[in-house]
This record gives C-alpha cells, sequence and structure tokens, in this order.
C-alpha cells in the first residue's frame, strides 16, 4: 500500500450537452471491452441503438436533445469503467448540466442505464417544454457575470424574461429566456462591454424559469429511478453544494433544469475539497471543462480523457 499514496487525489469532470459528435465512443468500443458493456447495457436499457447513433449518425438525429444528452453520458460513463480504478481514490465529482447524472455515475449513486433513461426523459421533457413555449440561448464572452445579470434583468418585463443560465467562467455567461429578451439582454451586455454575443443552437431556453413544466415530469422520473447515497460529494450546480444522500441529490437534480448552472462556484467548491495535490480528471467528448477549470482555478492539475489514444496513454502512465 506505500506506493498508493502518492496517487493525487481525483475529481471527475463530466462534461454537458454541445460535446456531441459523430463518431464518438467508436474508438473506445474497438479497443476496450469495458466501453462495449457500458454502450450494450445503455442501449439494452433504451431499448434503441444509441451506440450505433453515436458511432455512425446520422449528425440530425445525434444532436436531437433525447439523443445528446444519454449520448454524452454514455461516453462519459464508457471512459469511467476503463479508468476509474486506475485514477486513485475520488474525493468529488461535478458534471456540467446533463454531466451531473455523469457525475453521480462515477459516484456509484445510479448505474450508468439508470442515469442513461434518465438524461432521455430529461432530454425529451427540455425539447417539449421549448417547444411549448419557445425560448433560446446565447453566450455573452469577456463581460463580469454581475454586468450580464444587471442587463438581463433590465431586459426582462412580465411577459418576457432572460436569466444567466450558465455561469462557466468569470467573463463568459450563457443567457437563457425567450427570444426576445435575450435579445435584448445582449445588446444590453454589448453596451455594457461584452466582446461577443454569440446565439446558440439549442431547442429551448434551458436552465430557465421557461423549463419549470419539465421540472414537475423530472421530478417524478428522478423519485422513481434507483439513487444510492454517493460514494464521495457531488458537487450541485444548482447550488454548487456537495451533495452526499440521494435525496437531496434528486432534488437538486430537478432544481438544475429552471435553476443557473453555478460552474465557477462548483469548480472553487471542488478545488477546496480536493486539495493542492488534487488531479481533475474530465471524462467524455473534448476538453470544454478543462479549459474552463483553468480560467476559473488556473494552477488546477486536470486531464482530458475522451478518445481511446488518450485513455491507453493515461493507463500506461497510472
Amino acid at each position: 500500500m506505500v506506493g498508493a499514496q502518492h496517487v493525487a487525489p481525483t475529481i471527475w469532470l463530466c462534461p454537458g450537452q454541445g460535446a456531441q459528435k459523430v463518431g464518438m465512443g467508436k474508438d473506445l468500443a474497438e479497443r476496450f471491452p469495458a466501453a462495449r458493456d457500458v454502450f450494450g447495457a445503455i442501449d439494452e436499457a433504451l431499448d434503441a441503438p444509441l451506440s450505433k447513433l453515436m458511432f455512425e449518425g446520422p449528425e440530425d438525429e445525434l444532436t436531437a436533445t433525447q439523443n445528446t444528452q444519454p449520448a454524452i453520458l454514455a461516453h462519459s460513463a464508457a471512459v469511467f469503467a476503463i479508468v476509474g480504478e486506475k485514477a486513485g481514490a475520488a474525493v468529488a465529482a461535478a458534471g456540467h448540466s446533463l454531466g451531473e447524472y455523469s457525475a453521480y455515475v462515477t459516484a456509484a449513486t445510479l448505474a450508468a442505464p439508470e442515469a442513461a433513461k434518465l438524461v432521455r426523459r430529461r432530454g425529451e421533457l427540455m425539447q417539449k417544454a421549448g417547444e411549448e413555449r419557445p425560448g433560446t440561448m446565447a453566450a455573452v464572452l469577456g463581460l463580469p457575470t454581475k454586468d450580464v445579470e444587471a442587463a438581463c434583468a433590465e431586459a426582462s418585463q412580465q411577459a418576457s424574461l432572460a436569466v444567466a443560465a450558465n455561469i462557466n467562467a468569470p467573463d463568459q455567461t450563457v443567457i437563457s429566456g425567450d427570444p426576445e429578451a435575450v435579445t435584448r439582454a445582449g445588446e444590453a451586455c454589448k453596451k455594457r462591454g461584452a466582446k461577443r454575443v454569440i446565439a446558440l443552437k439549442v431547442s429551448g431556453a434551458f436552465h430557465s424559469p421557461l423549463m419549470e413544466p419539465a421540472r414537475n415530469h423530472l421530478q417524478l422520473a428522478l423519485e422513481r429511478a434507483q439513487f444510492a447515497d454517493p460514494a464521495f460529494p457531488v458537487v450541485a450546480n444548482a447550488t454548487a453544494e456537495a451533495v452526499k444522500d440521494a435525496g437531496r441529490a434528486r432534488r437538486l437534480l430537478s432544481d438544475q433544469l429552471t435553476a443557473a448552472v453555478r460552474w465557477v462556484e462548483c469548480m472553487e467548491h471542488a478545488a477546496r475539497l480536493g486539495g493542492e495535490s488534487a488531479r481533475f480528471i474530465e471524462i467524455g467528448p473534448g476538453g470544454v471543462l478543462a479549459g474552463l477549470l483553468k480560467r476559473i482555478v488556473p494552477e488546477a492539475n486536470v486531464v482530458s480523457l475522451g478518445t481511446a489514444d488518450e485513455v491507453t496513454k493515461f493507463m500506461e502512465a497510472a
């Protein structure tokens, strides 16, 4: 056991929607039996060939919210199945939006097939809420969050709302709400000095009060799902608190639909939980969260594992 003491404590990071692309996970399935097993179990749980859609497309079907969400979760769960035991003891996990469900998979709160069913339901409900009350989102770059929040308050009226939905980095905030209010808020951000305001391709106003109809139905699905107490704390998007019991996990996953993703606070809290020696490991497609982490906690030690080559290199070094 002497050697084990030198393994840095791990903090798992799990990406959210937007990281998907056709071909995702295919190289993992080809190289690692553990990844194949995860994809197979999730296909069976969903009673649908999700892995085929991930590996081969078509892209427009993969990017549909109800497919994207379980696809990204499946990719994260597959990487975790390969590297989990090699990474050393985990002290915390966090996931961005749907990634919070993947984080609970790493903490053994949810089994991957159960989590995939939940996020597919979540995607369907978000899609439906977006159709019933169309909304949009836009990324605001180069403006402090407090100024973005002030612009949203200024742009909101009784029938038309804009809110800060994803606080991703000190100078990157995504706004969400009714299209005309988001447009007004974007203009107000530019007047306050934002470098850019970029419209996002989304099917609704996620992480805003416009998702309230979806939240009630999601609550039911969460109550029915099998949850265990987390094996280690999972930092919740909605409050940036470290969640340690199943009941609180369910509650905050429900709240998350209409609340802001407080990612800056989440990463600051995770870094405190991990201490100076901790290593953040991003599992799943892309490296977006590693990039954000470096802007929030510049001294953080982080690695992104998404491709078979990245995973192999990590395993060889572990």
